[in-house]
């Protein structure tokens, strides 16, 4: 596991590419970026993702703020099929 500077993100080799995650799940930080970018609030996605909380969902927005080049190409992959 790779840690980060980020309370609750790390990266693991072989877990969802080795982007960064939530740590303790699967959940990828681009995963609940694309969705507050789709209109989802904070509480929408810890909702959809009842194993995150608010600070955790707050978090992830912190760490694509300062990774914005890395992650944005996972972010619009995932959102790409909405402008369709």
């Amino acid at each position: 596991m790779i840690a980060t500077s980020y309370r609750y993100i790390v990266q693991r080799a072989g877990v969802r590419s080795g982007h960064p995650i939530v740590e303790g799940t699967r959940i990828g930080v681009h995963d609940v970026v694309a969705m507050i970018k789709t209109g989802a609030s904070v509480d929408a996605v810890a909702t959809s993702f009842p194993r995150l909380t608010r600070a955790q969902v707050y978090e992830c927005l912190a760490y694509y703020e300062d990774h914005q080049p890395e992650l944005e190409p996972l972010v619009a992959a995932q959102t790409e099929h909405l402008d369709e």
